[in-house]
């Protein structure tokens, strides 16, 4: 035996070669798994995995292999037993790595592949009678001698022997009855993850969700939408089913799919993408024709081009499955949609609206039959005659404190009247809180054979389409006999077909006897009959959105279901022109199922469009997914623009489907900009990271705005809407206005000279809890939370803050506390002296005492001091107690180191106070033992309440410091000693400020803030919340679901057709609010802009006057006075240029404007700018004043 050079303490033996055989024999018996896997299929259905396969195993494993058996065979190597040999196993670890690295770097190759993100899922490619979804599917071993069943997934959603495990909770799951939930354990809840979605739904429907597998059959674009929403909505499983295959006309309105595409079965071609979007739910295809058997392995099925036929057989298999299984129908049509729901017989609903149980604070109960219940007039109350609603904290009446739900009926503002005779109930004393409670509901569900006969009532989204449902129930029905019979549907443009959909319609009409309808609208069915091939991606947008969240209903019992069919249709649409049947001829191109309903005249114009898109949050990506579909902007001389100074965060990732978590951290637009390209690669984008604003104008200039078609707003806050509505106005473009909230969502229009502008009406502002209230006498957790989220800021970030600006600059700050000489800068350098000289921590101990001492202050010695300056039987001056509703009376805490919560707090406070003074935090803070070992070496003073402390009760006071005649000489004395504690510090000595992050679990940030929020709850026996329920109220949590912002982008991108268009009428445009919990849709036309009229002129908000020529002021009044308007002032942003009341002002007369405009205003008028604008006030000749549009001054 010889050795080798680079090995030389390993040899070679006969025996060792066995060691190749127990790893080839593996991926051979993979290979062969994933060939029997395919042995019922068509050749195109095998050949469109192998490069992904090949990738995979060529690369990857088999590279190991051969590395291996290189290895063995090359160099005389001697085993005398490979499997206790150690040698053995060092070759395997090198051979592995290396195989490692050639997968990672073969994944490079593809573009987005799907990254772990909670929990871990696979795609699953699936043949004729492999579709089980059951537990034992859930794992999987790549012992090939032991496995009885392989799993077919990998990076790109084809591989092979993956080891892979969906089941990574161990946690128990609620089932509600009557519904088929999987047998496995629920993984848990990535929170980051799902924040949004949480605050929607509730830990329990999410759950329910994580535990359902759904069936989406039909994989064209309204599949695809459905299933996406599925998909980040977190559901166990999504089975993708399709026999056809991609053609190009899919291409419209399918997100996954590319024109290489074209050819493959569509259900195959969707996986990966679609693996992409949640790598913890389990994605399959099932490419084969499906049976009724295969149905019972899901929690709901989707059926989106299903003949009526066979839906009606499936139907009647779900309703008779037990327990039942949901069923759902959906089609889109053209402009044309509906959807059909049928979860069983007897379906219970858990939650109808989703709202929190509604709750008001007792003032007063009468002794009386029925009873009269007086309620605080600070809040309306939300209940509804017939709720029921339980007491409690009742004092004097205490037979209300039951907890037993009583019906109540005549409710008023501040009143209602309780069911139930209280003349000899204890007489009523003080206190008391009365909460709504949520019923289940049940609902009985006809079949689809039975609705198709007696649909009932049908769920209206328009009103002025009243009689629409009906006809188009009719309409639907024809076309499924039409292609019944044709085997093909009708043909975009040709008058026969629709003639003989027409008259298939009108034979079903006559057939209904008395309840026919008195005309079946032939232009309409003609309209409908064009497009009834077509899948538009705005209606797939908008059903997807809807009927993704039936299914979710479907599998969680929250929300009411629709029930049981709805139509909609959006004729208005189309171009105003009427259009030759040539426009609708395909053109060969990815745009065709748009163009045979649109045709190819409005095609061009949304080609050459030239839109802005404000934001790339969640509606953004939504947005620039349809416009990519749409083809908007993808020709040679269009820009689509998309702007968004955001980043992506990881609880982005639940919504904002184009983003993935390899994503984190980069730009928003450029990622969702680049993901959009790879929809449509013709797409002409350009992607910013600039706030819209003021300070951007010099990007977002003149020219820029002058040169748009469109502005689509996809933003998140009040403010820069109104800025870009502002702008929009000014240059008279088109907005597309759009927000959601939750499962509500709305929609608004503004179109130039057609539509009032968005900042024409706004919401009444949030209601504001009183500063005494949030900070003395709070009355519900949302009080606590707020104090609790100002108490962080104050203490970690504000007052860090203050003493680095100090320490950064003392003379300069000290300066500026004496010039403010106020109450505000001597709280401010207190507390600044109690960071840096009292609190100063040196070592984690000092950490540990200062959070100690907090608790105290906080929840014992404030309490005690409150109580003692309002005793519990205080009195007003005008001799009402003072602890009357809806103020609480609190009683002081005791510290505990038994108590987990006390604990806990001292735990975040402390790390935290920690990180402010960079203060190495050790790892036996973790470890409750030895935290309360350190906190008990704390020595608490005690504590005496003083005589002289004020309290503010006043509601209207703004700010708890209170100015003193002394304050002046109290700052001079605080500066002094901040001067000489300074000279006590390192030169450099700075504090670490911390800035509230919400969406990081593991900063402790919540941690404190829940803690402080649920201490002060127990001080004043407010019910306490969880952390999660803490960070959706102090972190301001936007509730947010895929669902909601699907249908506002879809109905927008309908608006988007008449906006490029531009013939349309303010009639022809639609405003909409929807609520998919109720469900619930109102669209209605928008309100036209307010009309100002003078003489033979009349103006709008949308009209804006150009004076051209560089006038002077005396021509630029001249010019006003020929139209009738005698201007008195004129002024430029907040300079008065000139006014008549003033006579220096007639000196400037003969100046030009623009002039005036730099030198009196002092303003640097960009070089980009040709012009100023000037508000004018006038008067007619009866000197009334007259309210005329911006005037534009044009000197260049």
């Amino acid at each position: 035996m010889s050795s080798l050079s680079i090995f030389p303490h390993l040899h070679f033996s006969t025996t060792s070669r066995r060691f190749h055989w127990k790893i080839i024999p593996c991926s051979v018996k993979a290979l062969n798994r994933y060939f029997a896997l395919y042995s019922t299929q068509s050749i195109a259905v095998f050949l469109y995995p192998m490069a992904s396969m090949f990738y995979e195993f060529v690369f990857g494993f088999g590279f190991s292999v051969v590395f291996v058996v290189f290895l063995c065979f090359s160099f005389p190597l001697g085993f005398s037993d490979e499997r206790s040999d150690p040698r053995f196993y060092v070759i395997l670890f090198i051979s592995s790595m290396i195989g490692v690295i050639f997968m990672r770097f073969q994944s490079l190759l593809h573009y987005m592949l799907p990254r772990k993100r909670s929990g871990e899922g696979k795609a699953v490619i699936l043949g004729d009678s492999d579709i089980s979804l059951k537990k034992s599917r859930l794992t999987y071993s790549v012992d090939c001698k032991n496995s009885t069943e392989t799993d077919v997934s990998g990076a790109g959603g084809l591989g092979v022997g993956k080891s892979i495990s969906n089941n990574n909770s161990t946690g128990e799951h609620s089932i509600i009855p009557d519904m088929a939930f999987d047998d496995g354990n629920p993984r848990d809840i990535d929170e980051d993850l799902h924040s949004r979605q949480l605050a929607v739904y509730g830990r329990e429907t999410m759950r329910r969700l994580f535990a359902s597998n759904v069936l989406v059959s039909g994989l064209q674009g309204l599949g695809a939408e459905i299933a996406k929403n599925l998909i980040l909505a977190g559901v166990k499983s999504v089975t993708l089913h399709d026999e056809g295959n991609v053609e190009l006309w899919d291409l419209s309105s399918n997100f996954v799919f590319t024109e290489q595409d074209v050819g493959k079965n569509r259900a195959l071609a969707s996986v990966q993408k679609l693996q992409e979007l949640n790598n913890a739910v389990t994605i399959s295809a099932l490419t084969s024709k499906l049976t009724k058997e295969n149905l019972s392995n899901f929690q709901a099925v989707v059926f989106t081009n299903c003949n009526l036929e066979t839906a009606i057989e499936y139907d009647e298999y779900c309703r008779n499955h037990e327990p039942p299984i949901a069923f759902i129908k959906t089609e889109v049509r053209g402009l044309f949609g509906n959807v059909f729901c049928d979860f069983g017989p007897e379906f219970t609903v858990l939650d109808v609206d989703g709202e929190e149980p509604h709750t008001g604070i007792i003032t007063s109960i009468s002794n009386d039959n029925p009873a009269i219940v007086g309620c605080v007039d600070d809040e309306r109350l939300e209940f509804q005659d017939g709720d029921l609603v339980v007491f409690s904290e009742i004092h004097g009446m205490d037979e209300l404190n039951d907890e037993k739900p009583r019906r109540i009926k005549d409710v008023r503002a501040y009143s209602f009247s309780l069911e139930e005779d209280t003349t000899n109930f204890g007489l009523y004393e003080r206190g008391g809180i009365v909460t709504q409670v949520k019923q289940p509901k049940v609902l009985n569900f006809k079949s689809l054979k039975e609705a198709l006969a007696d649909p009932g009532d049908f769920l209206l989204s328009d009103f002025a389409k009243f009689d629409r449902p009906f006809l188009l129930h009719l309409a639907f029905q024809a076309l499924d006999k039409f292609v019944s019979q044709l085997g093909r549907f009708p043909v975009a443009g040709s008058e026969v077909d629709a003639e003989r959909l027409i008259s298939i319609t009108t034979d079903l009409n006559q057939n209904l006897g008395d309840a026919k309808l008195d005309d079946v609208n032939p232009k309409l069915l003609t309209q409908f009959a064009f497009g009834s091939r077509a899948v538009l991606n705005p209606m797939a947008a908008i059903f997807g959105g809807i009927v993704g969240q039936e299914v979710v209903k479907a599998c969680s019992g929250k929300f009411h279901p629709l029930f049981q069919f709805f139509y909609f249709d959006s004729l208005e649409s189309l171009p105003a022109q009427p259009l030759d049947p040539a426009d609708f001829k395909p053109l060969n191109s990815r745009y065709d199922a748009q163009i045979s309903v649109f045709g190819s005249k409005l095609q061009k114009k949304l080609e050459d469009a030239n839109v802005f898109v404000v934001g790339s949050g969640a509606l953004g990506c939504e947005f620039l997914k349809n416009f990519a579909l749409m083809g908007v902007s993808t020709g040679k001389h269009s820009r689509l623009t998309v702007t968004d100074d955001d980043v992506i965060e990881k609880s982005n990732l639940s919504r904002q489907f184009l983003f993935r978590d390899w994503n984190i951290g980069q730009p928003k637009s450029t990622v969702a900009a680049a993901a959009a390209l790879s929809i449509n690669p013709r797409l002409q984008i350009r992607s910013l990271q600039n706030r819209v604003g003021l300070e951007t104008e010099n990007v977002f200039d003149d020219s820029f705005w002058e040169n748009l078609t469109v502005v689509v707003n996809a933003l998140d806050n009040v403010n820069a809407r109104l800025y870009v509505d502002q702008r929009c106005l000014y240059f008279q473009k088109p907005l597309l206005e759009s927000g959601t909230l939750g499962a509500k969502c709305n929609t608004q229009m503004v179109i130039p000279h057609l539509t009032e502008n968005y900042g024409a009406s706004r919401d009444p502002p949030e209601k504001q809890a009183p500063m005494c209230t949030v900070h003395s006498f709070p009355h519900n957790i949302d009080h606590c939370l707020t104090w609790a989220r100002s108490e962080f800021e104050g203490l970690l970030e504000k007052t860090p803050s203050e003493a680095n600006a100090y320490l950064s600059n003392p003379a300069e700050y000290a300066s500026a506390m004496r010039n403010a000489s106020d109450a505000q800068s001597r709280d401010n350098l207190e507390r600044v002296i109690e960071c840096l000289v009292k609190d100063r921590c040196e070592t984690f101990q000092d950490c540990i005492t200062w959070a100690r001492m907090k608790f105290e202050d906080y929840f014992t010695n404030r309490v005690k001091q409150l109580i003692f300056t309002f005793p519990e039987d205080a009195t007003t001056s005008t001799g009402v107690a003072f602890w009357s509703a809806p103020k609480r009376f609190p009683r002081p805490l005791t510290f505990s180191v038994a108590d987990g919560s006390h604990l806990q707090f001292i735990r975040a406070a402390s790390v935290l106070r920690a990180e402010i003074f960079g203060i190495p935090v050790p790892e036996w803070v973790k470890k409750p033992e030895k935290l309360a070992a350190a906190v008990d070496d704390v020595i608490v003073p005690d504590f005496r309440p003083r005589d002289d402390v004020k309290i503010v009760t006043d509601e209207k006071a703004t700010s708890l410091a209170t100015a003193s005649a002394d304050d002046a000489a109290v700052i001079n004395e605080l500066i002094s000693n901040l001067e000489q504690a300074r000279t006590a510090l390192p030169p450099d000595f700075r504090l670490r400020p911390i800035q509230f992050e919400k969406d990081d679990d593991t900063n402790y940030h919540m941690d404190l803030i829940a803690g402080l929020a649920n201490m002060r709850a127990r001080n004043y026996s407010i019910p306490e919340v969880d952390k999660l329920k803490a960070k959706f109220i102090a972190g301001r949590i936007i509730p947010a679901i895929a669902t909601s912002t699907a249908l506002a982008t879809g109905l927008v991108c309908l608006e988007l057709y008449k906006a490029v268009d531009g013939s349309c009428r303010v009639e022809d445009y639609r405003n909409s609010f929807a609520n998919l919990a109720l469900p619930l849709f109102s669209i209605a036309e928008p309100v036209p802009p307010k009309v100002t009229k003078h003489r033979d002129m009349q103006w709008t908000v949308w009209d804006r006057w150009a004076v051209r020529g560089d006038p002077t002021l005396r021509e630029l009044l001249k010019w006003l006075s020929d139209r009738g308007l005698n201007a008195y002032s004129i002024s430029y942003g907040s300079c008065l240029l000139y006014n008549s009341m003033f006579p220096r002002h007639r000196e400037r007369m003969d100046r030009k404007v623009a002039d005036l405009v730099r030198d009196v205003a002092k303003a640097e008028i960009p070089a980009y700018r040709r012009h100023v604008d000037v508000v004018v006030a006038c008067e007619d000749d009866e000197d009334n004043d007259v309210d005329i549009p911006l005037v534009s001054v044009y000197f260049r």
